[in-house]
């Protein structure tokens, strides 16, 4: 299996770069250098991994979850990666607390997680415990394909990078910017 690197992140630290790789359910820690410090193996039901962010505590938030999957969510990992400490998902669906493609998301200062749910065309906020608090940007609002979040956190301000996708390729892109 590949190791193809899906997402990049840096931690409080401001020197360790997070490498989400998908397909063998793994995270690489580097330093600013590009030196490997840590390669974790997440545990067996995190699957598909997509996108990884490490918080102050040391714990990891990831999404996970492709289109044939039995779990599609959001997961906070141990500072470990042995055990699963609390979960938001399951099921796919588009009813509230289920998602159907979490492929991104952003945390604030206080650790408010901020999820892209791509196929429900969708931006979820969960509590630092990842209990749902509200809808961020609904599918009125998020016209094509939501795959990449980016929070200003001064500003207050979330991106949300879509897609459109037509005939199975995506065909153009763009910026939606809302106040959190």
């Amino acid at each position: 299996m590949s190791d193809r690197p899906y997402g990049l992140s840096v931690n409080a630290n401001h020197n360790l770069i997070i490498v989400t790789c998908r397909k063998i359910r793994k995270i690489k820690e580097f330093s600013s250098r590009g030196d490997l410090l840590r390669d974790i193996t997440l545990p067996d039901n995190i699957i598909n991994l997509w996108y990884t962010t490490q918080l102050t505590s040391g714990q990891f938030i990831v999404c996970h979850g492709n289109i044939d999957d039995p779990v599609h969510g959001v997961s906070m990992i141990s500072e470990d990666c042995r055990q699963i400490v609390r979960s938001h998902g399951g099921q796919p669906g588009s009813d509230t607390g289920q998602y159907d493609g979490t492929v991104h998301l952003a945390v604030d200062n206080n650790e408010f997680v901020f999820v892209a749910d791509v196929n429900n065309r969708r931006v979820t906020l969960l509590s630092p415990t990842l209990n749902y608090i509200r809808q961020v940007a609904s599918r009125d609002q998020v016209n094509w394909w939501p795959g990449i979040l980016c929070l200003e956190v001064q500003r207050r301000c979330l991106y949300v990078g879509e897609n459109e996708l037509k005939d199975g390729k995506f065909k153009a892109g763009r910026v939606v910017v809302f106040r959190v």
